[in-house]
């Protein structure tokens, strides 16, 4: 396939504009509250943007249309009502508290109301499973590179399974340290102000390449009638309920299921209160905004596009199927990644290095947001916390920079990593590896902070602590996690489940997760004392 030079031309140009961008935005930052917050500054619409930006990942981007060509109707986008629901809940409960204490690192709030000890083990948390989920999400634009590097060098098809392995292995960890290392470098200098414009532009580019990938396939599978008559029942809404099962069988086989209406309006709707509630890769965003009105419109607005935009990327995977229903020939044998496969091989030069752009887009904006504000956390949670307690707003500022180049680092080698595990198994589908990942950790992180939020008498840090590990053990447990790691260590089941318990989805962990942590720290009293005094030495500052 001819015309690689003319979509290197293009990926370069879109490249060169992102990073000026990202570092004139970084001219005169000289104070982490600018590095982090960007001065609370930010236009709601530009931080609407950069929402998106976050939560539209490569992932979306790529295995979105994955989940669409491979079950054909759009079941997934039942997610999206708890999501929209959740946002609402969000904007009343979490975003006032946060402005209230004019908290930079989320986890202040958790130290102000219980103490030092949960702030710290939540901000952790927030630390490892942030990076495991955003480290993963790197590969997956990377699948775009490996594939065209394999249509440029035919002789790659003729290698044994062995070195194919090693050398699509070497790409990817190649592709991963390009992209890892350009986000990284405008990141590091622009801080906040460089993440949330250059995500407006980035998000623009991405739905751009949507609609035209959309029309295109349109046009050529055969128009509106064509999508129609390829979507298999049951079309948009799974209730789950299959005949002959009594209440305990169904109630099993709902929770193994992963898009069902339950998922949505449960599932889903705990998912989302996690993600935008109480992780700082998005709550950042919001508090960037002038006061907490403005970070509640681009939040709750952000859900509402959501819903267009996962039909329209469902859209386009059924309509990839019948697209290569019309023209088998070009289907690719096995599944490395549909639609970046449709994309380097099916789509014109030129063009498909728009659509790449705008995948790499999608990669970047996800990325930046990530290690912004793993970098924000760190400095604010740890490096002033625990090792300069006096460190300067200055100092505060570089050691922000310092630690976003690490957490890069740290990302490249768990996308590296990621690789590897797809290479090794590769029947995983991208949606529950992006989305999965989490889901073991933060239903304790949103317990938590349920707790603190909607009580005022419950929960310290000894009952916290005891409540996240429970609801990171009975997650565990309901995934059969155990002994899925002994499996993969040493072989064959470490203990046999009982037939009642079910192995849940992963639509359903952060529900179980939270509602044990939950469960178990409202058994603890506060201690008011201590609530009190953080709050007096909160309003001192």
């Amino acid at each position: 396939m001819a015309g690689f030079g003319l979509d290197l031309i293009i990926i370069g140009v879109y490249f060169a504009v992102i990073i000026g961008i990202g570092l004139y935005a970084a001219r005169g930052q000289k104070t982490m509250e600018t590095y982090a917050l960007g001065d609370r500054t930010m236009p709601w619409w530009a931080v609407l943007a950069s929402i998106l930006a976050s939560e539209i990942s490569a992932g979306t981007f790529l295995g979105t249309p994955g989940e669409g060509f491979a079950k054909r109707n759009f079941l997934y986008a039942q997610l999206v009502i708890g999501t929209i629901l959740a946002r609402l809940l969000v904007a009343a409960i979490f975003i006032k508290p946060f402005y209230k204490y004019n908290v930079t690192s989320i986890y202040e709030f958790l130290e102000i109301r219980f103490g030092l000890l949960t702030r710290r083990i939540a901000s952790l948390v927030f630390l490892l499973t942030r990076s495991l989920a955003s480290g993963s999400r790197i590969f997956i634009a990377a699948i775009l590179l490996v594939l065209a590097w394999e249509v440029a060098h035919p002789e790659f098809l003729a290698m044994s399974k062995e070195e194919r392995f090693t050398q699509e292995l070497i790409i990817y960890a190649g592709a991963v340290i390009i992209i890892t290392g350009l986000t990284a470098l405008y990141t590091t200098f622009g801080g906040i102000k460089a993440v949330v414009w250059t995500d407006l532009i980035q998000i623009t580019l991405m739905f751009g390449a949507a609609f035209y990938v959309f029309f295109w396939l349109l046009g050529k599978t055969g128009g509106w009638e064509a999508l129609g008559s390829s979507i298999k029942a049951p079309i948009a809404i799974d209730t789950g309920i299959r005949p002959g099962l009594d209440f305990g069988e169904q109630v099993k086989f709902i929770l193994q299921q992963e898009y069902t209406i339950w998922a949505a309006l449960l599932g889903s709707i705990f998912t989302t209160l996690a993600t935008h509630g109480t992780d700082q890769d998005m709550v950042q965003r919001m508090l960037t905004s002038k006061d907490a009105k403005r970070g509640q419109r681009a939040v709750i607005v952000s859900g509402l596009v959501d819903l267009p935009v996962v039909v329209g990327f469902l859209a386009i995977g059924i309509l990839v199927w019948k697209y290569y229903e019309l023209y088998p020939g070009n289907k690719p044998e096995g599944d490395p990644g549909i639609f970046a496969w449709f994309m380097v091989h099916d789509l014109a030069p030129g063009v498909r290095g728009l659509i790449a752009a705008g995948l790499f887009a999608t990669a970047m904006g996800s990325l930046s947001t990530a290690l912004n504000a793993l970098a924000t956390t760190f400095t604010k949670d740890w490096y002033l916390g625990v090792f300069r307690p006096d460190a300067t707003s200055l100092q505060q500022m570089r050691a922000a920079r310092a630690s976003t180049v690490g957490f890069a680092i740290f990302l490249a080698i768990i996308g590296i990593g990621t690789a590897w595990v797809k290479l090794k198994n590769p029947e995983l589908r991208i949606i529950p590896i992006v989305l999965g990942s989490f889901g073991y950790t933060y239903g304790s992180l949103l317990g938590v902070f349920l707790i603190g939020m909607l009580t005022k008498t419950r929960g310290n840090c000894r009952g916290n602590v005891i409540g996240m590990i429970s609801g990171f053990v009975a997650v565990a447990f309901l995934t059969n996690l155990p002994n899925d790691v002994w499996g993969m260590l040493f072989g064959g089941p470490l203990y046999k489940n009982p037939d009642w318990l079910p192995i849940i989805a992963f639509t359903w962990r952060i529900m179980f997760g939270a509602l044990v942590t939950v469960g178990v720290a409202l058994c603890f009293r506060s201690d008011a004392n201590r609530r009190e005094s953080s709050r007096e030495s909160r309003a001192r500052e």
